[in-house]
């Protein structure tokens, strides 16, 4: 596959400290990258401006905001959602889209709890909470995927712009691929190791987050699209 072909989407809410990291290490992969910050981000904005990458400026905060704004600017025919904590292995991000392209699927979502997958950066909380959204995506949305909340997701940008998505937070992480599979898409499941962050700590809120999260897939159930 062409390198021009795939964009990564690397929302980047305070990662002065980690990101140029993660970009020194995606350099010898050369993909297109789109990073995604409030304006008033200042230091995570100074230390990417050496970088060759687009800065794309939220509106809104919240990581889906971050994650919808990139989507809507990537002109590659297929998009990369990418941390910046250093947590997704880009050595991954092949197979993932060949997979993608050998069986015909729009999205494909990485696993950590598939065979020969796992994680350095994992919580009890964590793993208990994505085990029962995953089951209530598997339950009541017929989906196919392993690991809900977790963002390593490759998927068709042109697809994903037909989602109409709207989630600011981090329900973005159901909102994708529930809408969807609502909308009769193709979605696989890959097996990843998620390493440990590089430096900071976790953005997401279990209790406060969760409860959003179940909200959303409330209201997806009943949702027409």
């Amino acid at each position: 596959m062409p390198i021009h072909e795939l964009t990564l989407i690397i929302p980047a809410k305070n990662e002065a400290e980690s990101l140029p990291i993660v970009l020194n290490e995606l350099k010898k992969y050369d993909y297109k990258i789109n990073i995604v910050l409030h304006i008033t981000d200042i230091d995570t904005i100074q230390v990417i401006k050496k970088y060759d990458v687009n800065i794309i400026y939220q509106k809104n905060l919240g990581y889906g905001d971050a994650l919808i704004r990139g989507i809507e600017q990537c002109k590659t025919k297929y998009f990369c959602i990418f941390n910046a904590d250093g947590s997704f292995n880009p050595s991954e991000i092949n197979q993932m889209l060949k997979t993608l392209q050998s069986k015909k699927l729009d999205f494909i979502f990485a696993s950590r709890y598939d065979a020969n997958s796992g994680s350095d950066d994992d919580t009890v909380l964590t793993l208990v909470g994505n085990y029962i959204f995953t089951y209530i995506g598997k339950i009541f949305f017929k989906l196919n995927i392993t690991d809900i909340l977790y963002t390593f997701v490759i998927g068709k940008t042109e697809q994903a712009k037909k989602l109409n998505l709207d989630q600011k937070d981090f329900s973005f992480c159901v909102e994708l691929p529930i809408k969807a599979k609502k909308m009769k898409m193709q979605l696989g499941n890959i097996n990843s190791y998620e390493r440990k962050r590089i430096a900071g700590k976790k953005k997401v809120n279990a209790f406060k987050d969760g409860f959003l999260i179940l909200k959303h897939m409330i209201r997806l159930f009943f949702m027409k699209l």
